[in-house]
């Protein structure tokens, strides 16, 4: 497998499991349906574990567009994948979000709320302030990049690390998800929200794209805060 087609498998199953939980929450007449933010948080933090044990050892799971660049620009990943990296996550996250509209097909129409399908595709903020909103997603991302950076400094029994990013995203989650809904990843955000805008979802509305940029943007600059943070203290 080409380190191109695991970003693409590790993302797609990111979003499968990531976006799949939040659509087991919030769906009328799923099984786990009210089962809340902690099963949600949860659910992102396994889903990326599965993902980085899908495909580390292929393409390092970058599965995010802010840390690829993030990396590039410390001088850890060559520049000339970046483009092809970023490619393969956001067609990964579309396809994942695809499958998960797919394995809820009979949900979507009796779900009335337009903005609780749009939910389970993409965030939102809990309350809409553009500075707000974006300063929270720098702040997110940041801490993802500086503690992905902390714990490879770190020796682990091997195979152990996904496990411990994960716990990361279950952290971040719980701690910061609250304002945004942590998307810290352009392409878990973008790559959903473009196949919301595109699947033929009964009674969906709008697919939010005045607020679509401070799920892209401030995850870059986050990431990119998050390696000035960490060069200036190593």
């Amino acid at each position: 497998m080409s380190p191109y087609l695991a970003e693409f498998v590790g993302t797609m199953l990111l979003i499968i499991l990531g976006d799949g939980v939040v659509a087991g929450v919030l769906l009328k007449g799923s099984k786990s349906e009210n089962a809340g933010w902690l099963t949600i948080v949860v659910g992102w933090g396994l889903a990326v574990t599965l993902a980085i044990y899908a495909v580390g050892a292929i393409s390092g799971a970058h599965l995010n567009p802010a840390l690829t660049i993030a990396l590039a620009v410390k001088g850890d990943f060559p520049w000339n994948d970046v483009a092809g990296y970023v490619a393969s996550q956001l067609a990964g996250a579309f396809t994942g979000a695809v499958i998960v509209w797919l394995h809820y097909l009979p949900h979507w129409k009796g779900t009335a709320d337009q903005a609780t399908k749009l939910a389970v595709f993409c965030t939102a903020p809990a309350l809409r302030s553009t500075l707000a909103n974006l300063i929270s997603e720098i702040i997110a991302t940041a801490l993802l990049a500086l503690a992905l950076l902390f714990i490879g400094q770190n020796e682990f029994t091997q195979g152990l690390n996904p496990l411990v990013v994960g716990l990361l995203i279950i952290a971040i989650g719980l701690s910061l998800g609250g304002t945004t809904g942590f998307a810290i990843n352009p392409a878990r955000d973008l790559g959903p929200r473009i196949a919301h805008a595109l699947l033929p979802i009964s009674g969906k509305g709008g697919s939010d794209w005045r607020y679509a940029w401070i799920p892209v943007v401030g995850p870059v600059l986050g990431g990119l805060l998050g390696v000035y943070v960490y060069e200036l203290l190593f």
